[in-house]
């Protein structure tokens, strides 16, 4: 049977002083291809439907064919709570500073998490994707990081960035108080993490070793 993945995706379109912002196309796009690439199933929903709101300095100078599938499916997405999720295998939360304001608040994403880790499915996730992560607990309320290796954008890459004052928190600061075992690569390199079914990637730049885990961690569950 061909694996099934979910792939959520923010839809929130403003950082500061209309400076617009959402998906970061790389980390939904590599993954989505890579995914497809592998023979599973890809479904992309975001937190309200409709179309996917791109932070513009994501976008590629030059229009890549490879990604063109992957960005027809952000014209029209399914709102997160019309879809039922319980038989995906996995679901992987792509970045984006838009991510920063829906996905760490939005309750019907906090279900649909907090499912997937009770049931033991694997959840992958890149750059600012795992604000998403930072409320979800298991049902006995142990935050789902906590002793976990777990990478994100680091502090030191908001502050670059000159976001740290206009993001809701900093991402690094917020999984380490939840427990986390923070790792890290240095800023703007490539590094990824998986312990067990969680996997992470650090930044835009981690979106393809981020997705081949996630896709590792899939055939591990096929090969068990």
């Amino acid at each position: 049977m061909r694996k099934k993945v979910l792939i959520i995706v923010t839809s929130h379109s403003v950082i500061k002083d209309n400076q617009a912002t959402g998906l970061w196309l790389e980390e939904y796009t590599a993954p989505y291809v890579t995914f497809v690439k592998n023979g599973f199933d890809v479904d992309v929903v975001s937190m309200t439907g409709g179309q996917v709101p791109l932070d513009p300095n994501s976008l590629p100078e030059e229009e890549k064919f490879e990604w063109q599938e992957a960005q027809s499916k952000l014209v029209n997405t399914e709102k997160l709570a019309d879809v039922s999720t319980s038989d995906y295998d996995a679901i992987f939360l792509p970045g984006g500073h838009g991510t920063m304001f829906d996905f760490p608040y939005n309750p019907t994403l906090r279900s649909v998490l907090e499912k997937h880790a009770d049931a033991d499915k694997v959840i992958g996730s890149v750059c600012h994707g795992p604000s998403a992560l930072v409320n979800i607990t298991y049902k006995d309320g142990t935050p789902i990081v906590k002793g976990k290796k777990i990478s994100a954008f680091t502090d030191d890459e908001e502050r670059e960035m000159q976001l740290d004052l206009h993001v809701p928190f900093l991402l690094e600061t917020e999984l380490r108080a939840k427990g986390g075992e923070f790792v890290r690569g240095d800023n703007w390199s490539d590094f990824s993490v998986r312990d067990g079914n969680l996997i992470t990637g650090q930044n835009p730049q981690s979106s393809q070793s981020t997705a081949d885990k996630v896709v590792e961690a899939l055939n591990d569950k096929k090969n068990a």
